[in-house]
């Protein structure tokens, strides 16, 4: 079983700053490719980055140069820095990864970007 849960929501100012964390359950997390995904009101969830076991990391256009993913395998940990943050960055964002061909959510966690 994995559990996935999310933190580091909130509100902040366009052109801001956050960074959302993410803590993992279970064995072998260093093995398995982690993601962000987002889902703003009224749309479907897509993908925000994702991050392999080695580290290899790909992102949405939307947020390229702005967002940056990292992990910490020895914590169990997947991180998402988000700078220069837009209103329409205003979103949930959920940690996800799949094993055995299921996918695995957190709740997410709310950011929300106005001023």
């Amino acid at each position: 079983q994995v559990q996935l849960v999310e933190s580091g929501g909130g509100l902040v100012q366009p052109g801001g700053s956050l960074r959302l964390s993410c803590a993992a359950s279970g064995t072998f997390f260093s093995i398995y490719t982690m993601g962000w995904y987002l889902q703003a009101p009224g749309k479907q969830r897509d993908v925000v980055a994702t991050i392999t076991r080695g580290s290899t990391t790909n992102y949405a256009d939307s947020v390229k140069g702005r967002f940056t993913i990292s992990r910490d395998n020895a914590k169990n940990m997947v991180y998402l820095q988000m700078n220069s943050l837009k209103p329409e960055d205003t979103a949930v964002y959920f940690c996800n990864t799949v094993r055995g061909g299921k996918d695995y959510w957190g709740k997410g966690t709310l950011v929300t970007v106005s001023s």
